[in-house]
């Protein structure tokens, strides 16, 4: 057998031609452009190609892309009851994951799984995710549900089903971004746990139901709200040096630093560091962007440690409104893009994922003792 290496640390458990990461260097690519060039000149609709098909999409396709992910928002009204039953202090993952399961039921290829079906489940996900992130935060709320907008793209008509308003440039551009800087992530564990369902032909809904489930877990997800949190305990520029200083001598966790991938800056932080610092500022809320920096270069500084995609990513969504608790859920309103895409990999060339684990019991043959001997 192979050398065990725990957590399958750089392990190769599978061929794609999805994403390119390399740690030393700090490139995250998706199909090859580099996140840098998708950040700055594309969109999301056009990354969900990109990552669906392969290749950039022509403009006919992109608007193809555009209005039939736009069709394909509208999440069942069976659902949305099910929702509505759940405890209002529910966290909004496990409504996630159970709703997702409940989307199966109603699905309109539910009976089908080859690859054009499988597709369209691609496309409807994308859009009901969405619309069950901006239905947990308004049914908690005992708010109205927002139908979505056919004439918005993907990031506003988010943010509108979310907030009852359509969103300025800005916040658009922001959501925008964000979206495309967490579409994949190579073998992450979401995604890698989507794949191995997905791997015994179980089907889409089901994948990704397993890919939420892992992303739920604080080794996985939810850094970023740890971060905001982190932010809000401190309170106050002038309060951040004392509240480091005494955390870092306590050896507390600094959330939103270090990457088991990345041994230079993230990529995706340094897009999410300018849009924290443009929505801070022009918003009035300045304070949590010079926060960051100060703990961020005290990091650097004391620790050689970099900032990851979640340390910048809190102060850009809080900004935008939006709750701390939905800052993990809307990681899945990008990533579905990703497992899908993963998903729809997996079943064009597959072999059942099943590794082996190293033997640590006691040594083979254990006698097997009687009861009386016990």
């Amino acid at each position: 057998m192979s050398t065990f290496k725990k957590g399958l640390q750089d392990i190769v458990a599978a061929t794609s031609s999805i994403c390119f990461i390399d740690g030393d260097k700090g490139i995250l690519s998706y199909r090859g452009i580099d996140i840098h060039d998708l950040a700055e000149k594309s969109n999301f609709e056009e990354v969900c190609y990109l990552l669906w098909f392969g290749k950039l999409p022509r403009q006919s396709e992109l608007d193809q892309l555009i209005g039939d992910l736009a069709k394909n928002r509208a999440v069942p009204q069976e659902v949305f009851a099910l929702m509505k039953s759940f405890p209002k202090d529910a966290n909004p993952m496990d409504v996630m994951r159970t709703a997702v399961s409940g989307l199966a039921l109603y699905d309109p290829d539910r009976q089908a799984s080859n690859t054009e079906a499988n597709l369209r489940k691609a496309y409807r996900l994308t859009g009901q995710i969405a619309g069950i992130v901006a239905a947990t935060e308004r049914i908690r709320r005992g708010q109205d549900l927002v139908p979505p907008d056919a004439t918005l793209k993907h990031a506003a008509n988010f943010i509108y089903m979310l907030t009852g308003k359509k969103p300025s440039a800005t916040a658009e551009r922001a959501m925008d971004v964000a979206l495309i800087l967490h579409a994949d992530h190579e073998l992450n564990a979401s995604t890698f746990a989507g794949r191995v369902t997905a791997a015994t032909l179980s089907d889409v809904h089901s994948a990704v139901t397993s890919a939420i489930g892992a992303l739920k877990g604080p080794l996985h997800g939810g850094a970023n709200i740890d971060v905001m949190r982190m932010l809000l305990e401190i309170g106050d520029v002038n309060k951040v040096e004392a509240w480091l200083k005494d955390a870092l001598a306590s050896k507390k966790k600094i959330s939103g630093f270090g990457h088991r991938v990345y041994h230079t800056e993230d990529p995706r932080a340094t897009h999410l560091r300018t849009m924290s610092k443009e929505l801070c500022e022009s918003s009035g809320n300045g304070k949590w962007f010079t926060m960051s920096r100060l703990i961020e270069d005290t990091m650097k500084r004391e620790k050689n440690i970099n900032a990851n995609v979640d340390f910048y990513s809190a102060t850009v969504y809080y900004t935008l409104g939006i709750a701390v608790d939905l800052f993990t859920p809307i990681f899945a309103v990008s990533r579905i893009s990703g497992w899908t895409a993963h998903i729809l990999e997996q079943l064009g060339n597959n072999r059942l994922i099943r590794p082996r684990a190293e033997y640590l019991g006691p040594q083979y043959p254990a006698p097997y003792i009687p009861m009386t001997g016990r």
